[in-house]
């Protein structure tokens, strides 16, 4: 018998032997909320980095270190490997030996999907081809991209439509949505930002609202750096789940209660409830007094006690 069928044959007879046990209201955590906890690659940016770990050992940390069956990858972590079926292969086969599920690519400097002049915009959409077939690779649902470009509100929202578009009609073949991140300039406006998505009218685009990234004046929208101009982020998420396709739960410090500082998350996930969104709500821990390590399992723990209170 193979071994991939025989853990599927164990799994099956075990849920069966246990099935009495979870009809008398036994059910685990992750069963018990609205949504599963993934983790966004993110979190561990100063370890790739300074290269204490690789972007072919994260699965395995975010399995066996948190527990955690859903991973987001960051493409600056593996940038030269888009292409690379090799190594894609091995990346691959080593997330289905965990267990664990490829859910997305996050895209950075690849261009402005939102550059204002068509030609290099048309670079920037050509650029992100390729992670949209390594995504396919993988496995994933989703690329993340940016809605980035300089210019008024209105040109680069309507350079942005043009360059989401173009890239959503190509992953169309690939089956990936193209899913797009309040991450600084006017993304992090959420009217902004639900206009785009809404005159693109394409399916598989939709939105990743982050709970943290609501500077509209900042470059990659942080809020935990000096901002003049903040956008309300309970208000913006909200405004944006109804295109959602993934969640970022932002974190940067905890109090002694375990509750994030700068997010109120039983507000924040009341609202992603309420939208009806039920699928993946990935940890991504930014913070610098707590270590990284730390800062993910209390994001987890806040994320598991507010999903089962509510």
């Amino acid at each position: 018998m193979k071994r991939r069928k025989f853990i599927k044959d164990l799994s099956i007879s075990t849920s069966l032997a246990l099935s009495p046990l979870i009809s008398l209201g036994c059910k685990s955590k992750e069963n018990s909320m609205f949504f599963e906890i993934g983790l966004a690659e993110w979190s561990l940016n100063k370890a790739l980095d300074k290269g204490d770990i690789t972007n072919m050992e994260f699965p395995s940390i975010a399995k066996n270190e948190y527990g955690i069956n859903i991973v987001e990858y960051v493409n600056q972590f593996f940038m030269d490997k888009a292409t690379d079926k090799k190594y894609l292969n091995e990346l691959f086969s080593r997330t289905q030996d965990l267990g664990v599920i490829n859910h997305l690519i996050m895209i950075d400097d690849e261009g402005d999907l939102g550059n204002t002049d068509q030609s290099k915009r048309n670079i920037a959409v050509d650029n992100h081809k390729k992670w949209v077939e390594a995504a396919k690779f993988l496995g994933c649902d989703s690329i993340r991209v940016n809605a980035q470009g300089e210019g008024s509100m209105e040109s680069v929202s309507n350079a942005a439509i043009e360059g989401l578009g173009s890239l959503a009609d190509f992953a169309l073949d690939y089956d990936i949505n193209v899913i797009v991140e309040n991450h600084g300039g006017y993304s992090s406006d959420g009217k902004w930002l639900l206009n785009v998505i809404e005159k693109t009218s394409r399916n598989n685009i939709g939105t990743l609202p982050d709970f943290g990234n609501f500077c509209i004046s900042g470059a990659w929208g942080s809020t935990q750096e000096e901002c003049s101009n903040k956008y309300d982020k309970y208000l913006g998420v909200k405004e944006m789940m109804p295109y959602a396709k993934s969640v970022s739960a932002k974190s940067y410090d905890f109090d002694d209660e375990g509750n994030c500082m700068e997010t109120d998350f039983y507000k924040m996930l009341e609202i992603v409830k309420k939208s009806g969104y039920n699928k993946y709500i990935s940890i991504e821990y930014e913070g610098t007094r707590l270590s990284e390590y730390e800062g993910i399992r209390k994001t987890k723990e806040l994320l598991e006690k507010v999903g089962k209170s509510i």
